[in-house]
């Protein structure tokens, strides 16, 4: 207790000061509205997020400048603002599997609106439920370093000294807003195909997307883990697929197809149901290697909840949560509603009711693993999806067991995993923006009821962006959730998990043959089994782009070797490089939902050329490795300067 007596926040409790303003929860409001149907384009897509933490931090730290504000409510905003980006994770990873799973087709109904709305909404609160019982010990445990909470903090005390990097955000949001738009006008062609026919069987190859949302991720994550990911794509297209189309289909390709169009069905066919089989070998392996942080976090919220209950209450404003008789009554409220939900699914009140225990029972727990996993290695690396598929598999033998079958034991299956989803999501996400109020002085229960806004808004909102990706993708020729365009990789692991468990129509020989190639991967110390395993789901072109933002990522590592920077100027090179590419993301994903939406309402686009030159694309390629290259290595500053906080996503 002595070590954490010693804690002084940045603005002490005594202090006075403008936190939850109007302008504030504004803000952050659209930041969760906005960042979060970014990370839904980007997820559905690509099959990965994008911590909202930084730019929420940076964007409403700019805004809220202007109208001279103080820090606190720049604390405020962001954690309202990076709120939307757990919601959206949440709902990519479960509601499209709806959709996929056949349970609602068509996808947008006004009653399937609100369900998701229901869904969103109870895992949202539940998380930020348990968060308030947890949040007291665990964001004063020393041994939880909270990297990326640290790093928030210090980005908003850098910017009471003018330091911010919005301007690079800011500018690459344009830049990436305008490569995608160019691209929807066919100012150049968005990608190329080749087919390499040799004397007997065939080789589709495939080149990087023109995106730059996929190489500001690759830039992210770096080479290594880019290089993981494109080596499932060549697994994919490079041997599985060819190989399949060869012995299933000789010299003559499938009816109606071309040789082109025959190894992309085989690789939809075959070849992803042994990237799922991989898929669960390495959310399991993943799980399995956390599994002394997965006890610790599970025992440590037991002792948790009693000192929650105990009445210990701290008058300090910097310590004040939530109620805890709300807290409980918040939970119990949604516990009733998710019984309806879950009884409106499976036509049973007894399911119904094990389905609630269930998703109550799962959803603590994993809300604190969720946490104290935040706490060691941040939220960008929270294996949310892993926790996720573990509650499925639960609910699903559950059902079973109960005897459901068909759309009812599907769908309560898909309804618990989906609250469980969007509760750990949330649950992190909150207990990390928690953390950084720690360190700045914010309040907790004013940062709680922030959060439950930004909850009920985003869950409200962000059923819109997945409609409009969805139809627009039918209309321009696409197949939805599930297709090429749109992958939704974990939501189709769910759909079909579920599915194959409950209603006995799953592909086993294929799914237990990508288990063992997971194995194997294993065996040969592959660092990532799942990152391999999505790169052989996803299409070649989205996983080559990412490796080229990865080897970006790795000149950029080499300049800074050779032009012998410290660790301080390497350290804003990071930043500012992790800054560009998250505005690149963003950017091109805001004007990506535009066209999308554009499609949807039938709404035709001018086309500069019909069959635009790839060669052009050559170009917009090295205009965006320049701007990943050139501007954090000229802004690394002078070798003297101290280090900024190092921005980690």
């Amino acid at each position: 207790m002595a070590e954490q007596k010693k804690h002084v926040p940045f603005v002490s409790s005594e202090t006075n000061m403008a936190e939850f303003t109007i302008r504030a929860l504004v803000i952050g409001l659209v930041l969760a509205v906005v960042l979060g149907a970014a990370n839904a384009y980007l997820g559905l897509k690509a099959g990965m997020t994008i911590a909202a933490t930084y730019p929420a931090a940076v964007i409403g730290m700019a805004i809220i400048k202007l109208f001279k504000g103080t820090i606190l409510e720049e604390n405020f905003a962001r954690t309202v603002g990076s709120i939307g980006e757990s919601i959206a994770a949440g709902a990519i990873f479960t509601l499209p599997a709806f959709y996929i799973a056949g349970i609602w087709d068509p996808f947008f109904t006004p009653g399937h609106y609100i369900l998701s709305v229901a869904i969103m909404m109870a895992g949202g609160v539940l998380g930020i439920m348990f968060v308030a019982m947890l949040r007291r010990v665990m964001v004063e445990d020393v041994e939880l370093p909270f990297p990326e909470s640290v790093a928030a903090a210090e980005i908003h005390k850098a910017g009471r000294h003018g330091g911010t990097g919005s301007k690079y955000l800011f500018g690459a949001m344009g830049f990436g807003a305008a490569i995608q738009a160019l691209g929807q006008f066919r100012l150049f062609a968005t990608s190329a195909d080749g087919l390499i026919s040799l004397s007997k069987g065939n080789i589709l190859f495939r080149s990087p997307d023109v995106s730059p949302a996929y190489m500001g991720v690759g830039y992210i994550i770096g080479p290594r883990l880019a290089a993981l990911n494109f080596s499932g794509g060549v697994i994919a297209w490079g041997l599985l697929a060819p190989i399949i189309a060869y012995f299933k289909f000789g010299s003559t390709p499938m009816p109606g197809q071309d040789w082109s169009g025959t190894i992309i069905e085989v690789w939809k066919t075959y070849v992803r149901p042994i990237a799922i089989g991989g898929m669960l070998v390495g959310a399991a392996f993943t799980l399995w290697k956390m599994r002394k942080n997965l006890i610790t976090g599970i025992s440590r919220s037991v002792s948790d909840v009693k000192k929650a209950a105990s009445g210990d209450h701290v008058v300090d404003r910097t310590e004040k949560d939530i109620s805890f008789k709300w807290v409980m009554t918040g939970i119990l409220v949604t516990g009733v509603a998710t019984f309806f939900i879950y009884n409106y699914f499976a036509q049973d009140i007894v399911a119904a009711l094990v389905a609630t225990i269930v998703m109550i029972v799962a959803g603590f727990f994993f809300a604190a693993v969720s946490g104290y996993l935040v706490g060691i290695i941040g939220s960008s690396n929270n294996p949310i999806s892993g926790l996720t598929l573990s509650t499925l598999v639960v609910a699903a033998l559950l059902m079973v067991a109960l005897g459901m079958k068909g759309i009812q034991g599907v769908g309560a299956v898909l309804g618990v995993a989906a609250v469980v989803c969007v509760a750990a999501a949330v649950a992190g996400e909150m207990l990390q923006d928690l953390k950084a109020g720690h360190i700045l002085g914010g309040t907790p229960w004013k940062m709680q009821i922030g959060d439950l806004i930004g909850v009920a808004v985003a869950a409200a909102v962000m059923f819109i962006p997945l409609i409009i990706l969805h139809e627009g993708d039918i209309k321009m020729g696409g197949t939805g959730f599930g297709g090429e365009n749109l992958p939704a990789p974990q939501a189709s692991l769910m759909a079909i998990l579920s599915k194959g468990i409950v209603a006995g129509d799953m592909e086993w020989i294929l799914i237990f043959t990508g288990m063992l190639m997971g194995v194997g991967f294993i065996m040969m110390n592959v660092k990532s089994p799942m990152l391999v395993s999505v790169g052989m789901y996803l299409p070649l072109g989205t996983t080559f782009a990412i490796f080229v933002g990865g080897l970006i990522k790795g000149v950029v590592e080499r300049v800074n070797e050779k032009k012998k920077f410290n660790d301080a100027q390497k350290s804003r090179v990071e930043n500012n490089g992790i800054l560009i590419a998250a505005g690149l993301i963003a950017g091109e994903a805001l004007i990506g939902l535009l066209f999308a939406a554009l499609a949807f309402f039938d709404i035709s686009i001018y086309h500069i050329f019909e069959n635009p030159s790839f060669y052009v694309s050559l170009l917009v390629f090295a205009l965006i490795a320049w701007l990943l290259i050139r501007i954090p290595v000229k802004n690394a500053g002078s070798p003297d300067e101290p280090a900024p906080p190092q921005v980690s996503m």
